[in-house]
């Protein structure tokens, strides 16, 4: 059966909880492969409302495998308050929780130095969370990270946290003239965080591996966007890891072959958080309207979100980038009550007109959006589950932004519960690629 991944079509906050949730019913294992607890997938079950920051949103389904990748990048402390936040709500998972062995860790001189080095930049800041997530990661490249396994030979985990802490003290001190970080002090933490996650620790990859062979139907799980990717995205204002659909075969430890379906989750408008270009962003009524009735605030840190109209150059760069073989439309009751709907077709910079990304930060922090406008529907699409009663204006708008960016759509979600959804084409329905 086939491996399904999911990816964030935009610049994150797309939406992907929900729909990772819907997916999660056919699906027998569920693999995040990247990324740490800055982000947050928001499920809504019935009435209650679940924030998940680095357990993979099948968690709440009874009886799936849920895996944390390799490559993920783990603060235990959070993990365990996230583990102790779904147990107190009658969440049980047991078994069916399993951390990759080689998941590096994210320590406290991480999050020391990310807040620092932000706070050093001034009004040239990135708009990390300050939790840590880019320094795991460099520790990661430069090959002296500590990983799960690490903690399992407290003798190991001793000396490369002394190496590291050296080197990371010696920078909080002479070069941001921040405090400290006690060795002592963390390892004595981390050996607390052992004993509870000890029997989560594992060979997620032989794991993985052997469930595709038994023909188990896989879901992996990005976060973020494909436009926050170290790679293909807004550099510098970017993640330090790889949501794009390439990162699911390396964060998992899992062949391309395994792979069938990849399906983008795509906002019906756009949203990003943090610093960085934007180039259909409403600094006005309209992006505060937006706004509001999407609830455009960070999951993980409640941040406001940036909001502006649908642009389909980043979604088409994104189709091209993951190779979607379709995309699911979600937010789009946000639109309903719009007398106009603007979509972005090309950007305009210095008489150039641009009709595909460009890659150049000044081009699209600069540029002039070249926009196309559809009517609003002017009715509620809330809970709407099939396609042919959505308005005519609606459908209008839905195939419009499929045909620009050059993908099917696959599901449309019309309110923030599991059943306010409309399904176009059931997961999990094509075979293995050969």
């Amino acid at each position: 059966m086939p491996v399904l991944v999911v990816v964030g079509a935009q610049w994150g906050d797309e939406g992907k909880g929900k729909i990772i949730d819907l997916l999660t019913e056919r699906a027998d294992v569920v693999a995040r492969y990247q990324g740490g607890h800055n982000a947050g997938h928001t499920v809504v079950v019935g009435m209650d409302e679940f924030i998940l920051h680095l357990i993979p949103s099948g968690i709440l389904h009874k009886g799936k495998k849920c895996i944390i990748g390799n490559g993920v990048v783990v603060d235990p402390a959070a993990l365990i308050e996230e583990m102790d936040g779904l147990l107190k709500r009658g969440i049980r998972f047991e078994q069916n929780l399993l951390i990759s062995r080689n998941a590096h860790l994210i320590m406290p001189y991480h999050k020391a130095l990310d807040v620092a080095s932000e706070r050093l930049k001034g009004n040239k800041k990135i708009g990390t969370t300050g939790r840590g997530i880019g320094p795991a990661y460099a520790d990661k490249i430069s090959r002296k990270g500590i990983r799960m396994a690490d903690l399992l030979d407290p003798e190991a985990f001793r000396e490369k946290l002394n190496a590291n802490v050296g080197e990371a003290n010696f920078l909080l001190e002479r070069f941001y003239n921040a405090p400290l970080v006690n060795q002592d002090t963390v390892f004595e933490e981390y050996m607390r965080y052992t004993r509870r996650l000890m029997k989560h620790i594992s060979d997620t990859t032989l794991y993985l591996n052997e469930a595709i062979e038994k023909k188990k139907k896989v879901l992996a799980e990005g976060a973020q966007g494909t436009h926050l990717d170290v790679d293909h995205g807004t550099y510098p204002f970017v993640t330090s890891s790889s949501p794009t659909a390439g990162g699911a075969c390396t964060g998992l430890g899992i062949g391309p072959n395994t792979i069938s379906e990849i399906v983008g989750i795509v906002k019906a408008y756009t949203t990003r958080v943090g610093s960085g270009p934007f180039p259909t962003e409403q600094e006005n009524a309209m992006g505060e309207l937006l706004r509001e009735r999407g609830r455009e605030y960070g999951a993980t840190t409640g941040r406001a979100r940036r909001c502006g109209w649908m642009d389909t150059l980043i979604v088409r760069h994104s189709v091209r980038v993951n190779g979607f073989t379709s995309i699911a439309l979600t937010k789009l009751d946000v639109l309903d009550d719009l007398d106009e709907i603007k979509i972005c077709v090309g950007y305009k910079h210095k008489g150039k007109l641009y009709e595909e990304m460009p890659s150049e930060l000044t081009v699209l922090e600069q540029c002039t959006p070249q926009y196309i406008s559809l009517p609003g529907w002017k009715q509620t699409t809330i809970g709407i589950k099939k396609y042919e009663q959505l308005p005519k204006k609606a459908r209008t708008y839905v195939e419009k932004v499929c045909r620009l960016c050059g993908v099917k759509p696959s599901i449309i979600s019309t309110g923030a519960r599991r059943d306010e959804t409309i399904i176009l084409e059931r997961p999990f329905q094509k075979g293995a690629r050969k």
